[in-house]
């Protein structure tokens, strides 16, 4: 019989995505429950250490989107507590949150990701349509570090760039101006270094932004959509790719571009991917035969297979 375990899943936080972490949290507790683990959903209300001095639990579930949850703090402060968790490391998190940092280690992987520019909160207007130029209309303007598309503009021409500027620069003094790619949104989810089946994103939206994401009822997320197979492969083998490229562990997805031409843009590695049972993660690792509850608990167990193969957590604790 399976080993059970006191888990304690993490959700909320202090990010702009708290909302969702707390559905993707509730979500992952009632799966763990329903398969014999002793859970405790634990509210995160801010960024403060002191916040897990008590926590008690065999692994912690995270169920954090955004900032603290996937920039490798909440990862340390469990490593220093010597407290299994599911998902990517410090080192991995920190660097698939934060896009210029994801995007060069792309770069020396050999991997494609639209071109971009970095962007200053002192940036005047000159150096934004510059920037724009250089890139070729139209482009993109994100911020740096933050998920559910959550500060995205889309440019076609350089009349509100400052506009979106602005909003790219609240959570942060840099962001980024990118090429917008045409194409097919698709996203890969990689679950213990294999990739699971290719999911199309279907919207009426100039791109899968937040509401396209959580708010609008005709978003169409089509799982095995039809496709060449050495596109499909090419799109998988694509993710794998980025993934171990940031050093990655457990599951995350992978959201790509595939271009008329058949090109395909890594567009980011998401290392704490939505958890409700309608998000692209349980959608896909359906569709690949594992059922949500099952999903659950099999991210539970591969963290603690790290502990035993790598003692990775251990010894940050340690230092």
């Amino acid at each position: 019989m399976a080993s059970k375990y006191s888990v304690a899943v993490l959700m909320g936080g202090p990010s702009s995505e708290r909302e969702i972490s707390l559905r993707s949290g509730r979500a992952v507790a009632k799966a763990l429950d329903s398969v014999g683990h002793s859970v405790a959903e634990v509210d995160v209300r801010g960024d403060d250490p002191a916040e897990f001095d008590g926590l008690k639990a065999d692994v912690a579930f995270v169920a954090l989107h955004g900032r603290f949850g996937e920039d490798g703090q909440v990862q340390r402060l469990l490593e220093q507590r010597r407290i299994p968790y599911t998902g990517s490391g410090p080192v991995a998190s920190r660097l698939a949150m934060d896009k210029l940092a994801s995007k060069r280690q792309f770069l020396r992987s050999g991997i494609d990701t639209p071109a971009y520019q970095v962007l200053s909160r002192e940036d005047g207007i000159p150096v934004l349509e510059q920037c724009g130029r250089s890139l070729g209309f139209p482009v993109v303007i994100k911020p740096r570090a933050e998920g559910s598309s959550v500060g995205v503009t889309i440019h076609r021409d350089r009349s509100r760039l400052a506009d979106g500027a602005e909003l790219a620069t609240r959570t942060g003094r840099t962001a980024l101006m990118e090429r917008f790619i045409e194409g097919r949104e698709m996203t890969v989810g990689i679950l213990e270094n294999r990739p699971l089946p290719v999911i199309e994103l279907v919207h009426g939206r100039e791109f899968f932004d937040y509401a396209a994401k959580y708010e609008d009822p005709d978003t169409a997320c089509i799982v095995d959509p039809v496709l060449p197979k050495r596109d499909c492969a090419a799109l998988q083998m694509t993710a794998l790719k980025a993934h171990r490229a940031l050093g990655c562990e457990g599951a995350t997805r992978v959201d790509l571009i595939m271009t008329p031409l058949h090109q395909i843009h890594v567009l980011e590695v998401n290392t704490i991917p939505g958890m409700t049972e309608r998000s692209l993660l349980p959608k896909a690792a359906r569709a690949a035969g594992l059922g949500y509850a099952d999903l659950c608990d099999k991210l539970l167990r591969l963290a603690f297979e790290r502990e035993r193969e790598t003692g990775s957590w251990v010894a940050a604790a340690l230092l």
